[in-house]
């Protein structure tokens, strides 16, 4: 017996929130600006939508380590950028490496569906900050 997941006007909320944006918010960021549509909405619920619209296959989850979870409306496999400074996630116009797949395969015996791969480093805001000080900080001169 398969499970239905109705669309709720909360979750149809979150996904158009999500789909305007390619700032990869955090499930916090996304409550307060569903908020500004439904003031009663939870934060609960706007997790519990968030994890049924991942498992629905509508949004991507980006976590690492030591790092609040963002969600992505664009669920094309595609590169991020994230800044070591300011902490922003960029996706990047840049094909996806088929190539990586395979290799990992033939080297492991694994199958391979996909890979996900984030650049680090400094945006160009970041590199031209008014801040020198935190900067210098970024590359350990302080």
């Amino acid at each position: 017996m398969s499970t239905v997941h109705r669309n709720t006007k909360q979750k149809e909320a979150i996904l158009r929130i999500l789909k305007g944006t390619t700032s990869h918010p955090t499930a916090d960021c996304i409550y307060e600006q569903v908020r500004r549509e439904i003031p009663n909405i939870s934060l609960g619920t706007v997790y519990r939508n968030l994890r049924l619209l991942k498992q629905e296959g509508n949004i991507l989850e980006l976590s690492l380590a030591g790092s609040f979870s963002r969600f992505d409306a664009n669920t094309k496999n595609h590169y991020h950028f994230r800044c070591e400074l300011c902490g922003r996630i960029f996706d990047l116009d840049e094909p996806v490496d088929k190539e990586i797949d395979k290799r990992v395969a033939r080297k492991t015996g694994f199958t391979v569906t996909q890979h996900r791969l984030e650049f680090r480093g400094l945006c160009i805001d970041c590199q031209r900050s008014d801040s020198p000080e935190s900067l210098k900080k970024y590359l350990g001169l302080t």
